[in-house]
């Protein structure tokens, strides 16, 4: 996932209403640190914190093609700095993680352009998106016969955007709020994890899961636009594309995005 925008949203001043992610596996909201969901729901069950967070997500999104994967559409938002301020707003915290769910990240649409023109690495194979952010790295998989998706996100939001993402798309993605990287991704056969090491603390998490589901066999591939915490030693690359990207989320309106795959 990526660098957060530059600018800090208000505290006070947010309007009424709903972080990434990944940009993840878009990806990354990451399944890492962050927030668990929105604030409460009222009578407090998990389905009314789920369509609480259905609502906002269709409210502050567009249903729009991501544009180096037009096979793919997702609810998107227009720009980040006040979709984060209203996710603010709305749980009536502050110092959140941006909203990954909103957006198509550099290294998501990598890895999602890498299984679309390579079905083979998915057809007919558990697959497992890490820190799915809007799930589009999930979708494509489904997209291209993948006999399951599971698509890990730490955030009820994002959770809420796959499962709206994937019906948009006529593709059955399994959302799941958890935080999976104390383990190894059982029994996925493929991991895959867009924009997951743009942070120290998160890279530290990551790559040794990562590793952990390399050594028990699964093919792990992982999307990156040049974050500065990306252990190359650890990975080959096997594609690279010219990214377009929201221009408030980066330094330049495309990115260079690799898709690497973890030896060891």
């Amino acid at each position: 996932m990526p660098t957060a925008p530059t600018a800090a949203p208000a505290t006070g001043s947010a309007p009424a209403g709903s972080a990434p992610t990944g940009p993840g596996s878009d990806g990354p909201g990451p399944a890492g640190p962050g927030s668990d969901g929105p604030g409460p729901a009222g009578p407090g069950s998990d389905r009314a914190v789920a369509v609480a967070a259905e609502e906002f997500v269709r409210a502050q999104t567009a249903i729009g093609a991501v544009p180096f994967v037009p096979e793919v559409r997702l609810h998107l938002a227009e720009e980040a700095i006040g979709l984060w301020e209203r996710t603010e707003s709305a749980k009536g915290e502050i110092g959140l993680p941006p909203p990954f769910w909103g957006f198509a990240w550099a290294g998501g649409q990598a890895v999602a352009r890498y299984v679309l023109d390579h079905p083979e690495a998915v057809a007919d194979r558990t697959v497992l998106d890490l820190a799915a952010g809007s799930g589009l790295v999930g979708i494509a998989c489904a997209l291209r016969g993948a006999a399951s998706v599971t698509a890990a996100e730490i955030d009820a939001y994002a959770v809420a955007a796959i499962g709206l993402n994937a019906a948009a798309n006529g593709v059955a993605v399994e959302a799941r709020c958890a935080d999976l990287l104390p383990g190894d991704g059982s029994p996925a056969e493929v991991v895959l994890a867009g924009d997951v090491f743009y942070e120290r603390a998160m890279a530290d998490r990551v790559l040794p899961f990562l590793r952990r589901a390399r050594a028990r066999g699964a093919l792990v591939l992982v999307g990156d636009p040049g974050r500065a915490y990306l252990p190359r030693e650890h990975f080959t690359e096997v594609a690279s594309y010219r990214v377009p990207v929201v221009a408030d989320l980066e330094d330049a309106p495309e990115k260079t995005s690799v898709v690497w795959r973890l030896d060891g």
